[in-house]
């Protein structure tokens, strides 16, 4: 067998190895989330020997103490408007910086990369004041226009704007459209995967977000899943079968919605920082 040929089947080797680590927690909480008290207790194998939905039913029908629908509702609400808000409010910034000639502007890009290295712990407290004096703390909006833009949005999109001949802009110029046109009908149609990229990243960090909600929600019935789950944690320590199946419920979105754009990811990467 050729060198080259064992180089790689050991590489696929270390990959598949690791991912079997990295899946094996995932696959742990699914399949324990179908087993009976007493079967996770005593642990004989990872399959569940006799498959129970118990678990699901108790936490599904128990709508009054354990509200995990609008948990999930308020999960989707607030994840599904802080990616519309930075798909906007980061392609706008993007495309003034990659395109328009701005004064400055080779120091404010900078400067908005360079917030990346700012521990989003340290905002907390401004932002918790800035929220408490304009009344919406305990309220979605405390989650959603705070989180409404980011710097990586605005690295991303910047650097994917730069491939894009110009030439297709100067023709939709001559052709009658206004800066706000071209981007609508020119770049942003042929920016999909770093738009798609961009919102599956958004979207899955708002959906996880832990932090946040606790800290600027009060009641039971705004929490997101994250805080939720926690809280029923806390009441359910003892009982496994029930915190993993609600564990289940909560990574089962975000599992999904990577699955059916992993290619946009991919592609979108791929294609970022590419200059004409």
């Amino acid at each position: 067998m050729p060198r080259f040929k064992k180089g790689s089947l050991f590489i696929e080797a270390v990959v598949l190895f690791i991912a079997v680590l990295v899946l094996l927690p995932i696959a742990l909480i699914f399949l324990t989330g179908f087993k009976a008290d007493s079967e996770i207790i005593h642990f004989k194998s990872l399959l569940p020997q006799q498959w129970t939905l118990e678990n699901f039913r108790e936490i599904l029908e128990n709508s009054e103490e354990i509200p995990i629908f609008q948990w999930l509702l308020n999960s989707l609400f607030i994840s599904s408007m802080v990616t519309l808000l930075v798909l906007t409010v980061d392609s706008l910034a993007a495309y003034a910086l990659a395109r328009l000639d701005l004064p400055g502007k080779k120091w404010v890009f900078p400067i908005i990369v360079g917030t990346l290295m700012v521990p989003g712990q340290i905002l907390l407290v401004p932002v918790y004041l800035i929220l408490n004096k304009i009344g919406w703390l305990d309220t979605p909006w405390a989650l959603i226009v705070p989180a409404g833009a980011g710097a990586f949005g605005v690295f991303l999109l910047h650097q994917f704007f730069l491939g894009i001949p110009r030439d297709l802009e100067d023709a939709a110029a001559i052709d009658g459209c206004s800066r706000l046109g071209t981007l609508w009908h020119v770049v942003l149609p042929l920016s999909k995967p770093a738009l798609a990229t961009l919102g599956i990243f958004v979207f899955v960090g708002s959906w996880n977000d832990f932090l946040g909600p606790l800290v600027f929600l009060d009641s039971a019935d705004k929490y997101t899943l994250p805080v939720g789950i926690a809280l029923f944690q806390t009441s359910y320590y003892a009982e496994y079968g029930l915190t993993l199946a609600a564990s289940m419920i909560c990574t089962l979105p975000v599992l999904i919605v990577f699955l059916l754009f992993q290619k946009h990811i991919i592609k979108g990467i791929s294609l970022t920082g590419l200059k004409e």
